[in-house]
């Protein structure tokens, strides 16, 4: 058996499911399915809607000696669980691959994800965290930061491990407690792996309360009073409507969101490099990353070539169950997702969209497809897709390039491939989004960068890096201090 922080115990029984125990979740049970296969995994804890406000007042208490203890105390602990983490990186990928269905690869590159998080959050607790300011008084004047005291964070299905760990692992290193709700496909890898791991480490109870649950549970959480900090990640109109109901409460929300990301090939780009660099933005983990490649601008004098190379990588991509190693991609997450790709390729192809590879699914496995001329007011090029479709339109001229990557409601990542680097940084900035790679594909990120897009991609810039952390989970507090009480006229 193994307790976790949040309180619940795991244990093994005779089927092979493994069935977690929780008092933090009364709800009933939850039963975890691999979308490979609909084999049940495991039973978890259902959290209610009633569960939110008791792991909230178990975390305000939490929380103060917690924000007491000393920098390295609390570094100590992040440092312990990326240490665990990474000399067995089999507690996590072990429910990485069947529950979200990871392939292995990217199972393994998540792990060292969630590891390079834990390292830079044990560092950001040790970072300065005020500075001294002008006064026209003589006096001492300073500013500091203060954690915020409870931080909810409502996490999705698809990186379920980082996406979690890079809200939950700084909230925790200044000072914070935090209540989490996974996605509830996912609540095991997004959520109770994490939270034993976390108590292992050494990270006292009621600092994290992990609430695997559905939309209600979610809701309790944005509501909640005690709660002064939300941060999500997931879909632009979850986000619109989570920012909706915080903003009467003056709550503060951090929101990472949808993506429809440019990968720009200019006319001096080697073809087949970019073809590659192609394939990986837009089918990685099934193009079900926020960041994936989905829009392809090439010009029209590459484009025949570019896209017979996309399509070859396409069919050579082995799809099936990420149990086995060999298969580079996985399942969808459910069939209302296979649908909802399936529905955006055939009404772009009923549009004028030329299908060179895929389009076709066995049960949740969707092949990666390649779509050619597609028209530019097409569902496949104005919507985000959330699967492994690589939609392909050719221009004329770079300043129509730019028109079109900028006519897009979102603003997240764009890749831009071509030999002249320099040129294309000055590029760069013409662009609306949060992030752009010149000579790399769109899907990127970093623990000590500061992430985050524009438009309805979401409120950019709230996740990594030293300065968005503090800026993120902690609030300003100015102090003043004089050697004797200042007089005043009456």
């Amino acid at each position: 058996m193994t307790r976790s922080a949040d309180g619940s115990v795991t244990d093994a029984s005779g089927d092979g499911r493994v069935r977690w125990r929780s008092e933090a979740a009364t709800g009933g049970t939850l039963v975890v399915t691999a979308p490979a296969t609909g084999t049940a995994l495991a039973e978890v804890p259902e959290a209610a809607v009633a569960d939110v406000d008791r792991a909230v007042s178990r975390a305000v208490r939490a929380q103060r000696e917690w924000a007491a203890a000393t920098y390295d105390q609390r570094a100590a602990v992040l440092r312990r669980a990326a240490r665990l983490l990474e000399a067995d990186p089999d507690r996590l990928r072990r429910w990485l691959v069947p529950e979200a269905g990871s392939a292995h690869g990217k199972a393994s590159f998540e792990v060292g994800l969630v590891v390079s998080e834990l390292d830079e959050s044990a560092a950001l607790a040790s970072q300065p965290y005020g500075e001294l300011l002008r006064s026209s008084k003589p006096r001492l004047s300073m500013a500091r930061r203060v954690p915020l005291g409870v931080v909810g964070v409502i996490s999705p299905f698809n990186f379920p491990g980082i996406l979690s760990m890079r809200s939950v692992a700084p909230a925790l290193a200044v000072g914070n407690a935090v209540v989490l709700k996974p996605d509830p496909r996912t609540p095991i890898s997004g959520g109770l792996a994490l939270a034993e791991l976390l108590a292992e480490a050494g990270l006292p109870d009621g600092l994290l309360t992990v609430l695997p649950g559905g939309a209600d549970v979610g809701q309790a959480l944005v509501s909640h009073p005690g709660v002064p900090c939300l941060s999500f990640t997931g879909s632009t109109p979850a986000g619109r409507r989570i920012g909706a109901a915080a903003a009467p409460l003056l709550k503060r929300v951090h929101l990472e969101l949808g993506g429809n990301n440019a990968l720009l090939v200019l006319p001096d780009a080697d073809v087949g490099a970019a073809a590659s660099a192609a394939a990986w933005g837009s089918f990685l983990h099934q193009g079900q990353i926020c960041m994936t490649a989905g829009r392809h601008l090439v010009p029209a004098s590459l484009a025949d070539e570019f896209t017979a190379q996309l399509a070859d990588k396409a069919r050579a991509v082995p799809v099936g169950d990420p149990a086995d190693e060999g298969n580079a991609l996985g399942p969808l997450i459910d069939e209302r997702q296979r649908d909802q790709v399936h529905r955006l390729v055939t009404d772009s192809v009923e549009r004028g969209a030329v299908l060179r590879a895929g389009g076709t699914y066995d049960g949740l496995f969707y092949r990666p497809t390649v779509l050619a001329d597609v028209p530019v007011d097409s569902p496949a090029f104005r919507e985000e897709i959330f699967g492994p479709v690589a939609p392909v339109v050719t221009y004329e001229t770079v300043d129509e390039a730019i028109e079109i990557i900028n006519d897009s409601e979102y603003g997240l990542s764009v890749g831009i491939l071509t030999s002249d680097a320099f040129g294309a940084f000055e590029l760069a900035g013409r662009i609306e989004a949060g992030m752009v790679h010149v000579n790399d594909q769109t899907v990127d990120d970093e623990a000590t960068i500061p992430f985050g897009g524009m438009k309805a991609s979401g409120v950019g810039g709230h996740f990594g890096g030293a300065r968005a952390n503090l800026e993120s989970f902690t609030e300003t507090q100015w102090i003043t201090v004089q050697s004797s009480i200042e007089r005043y006229p009456f």
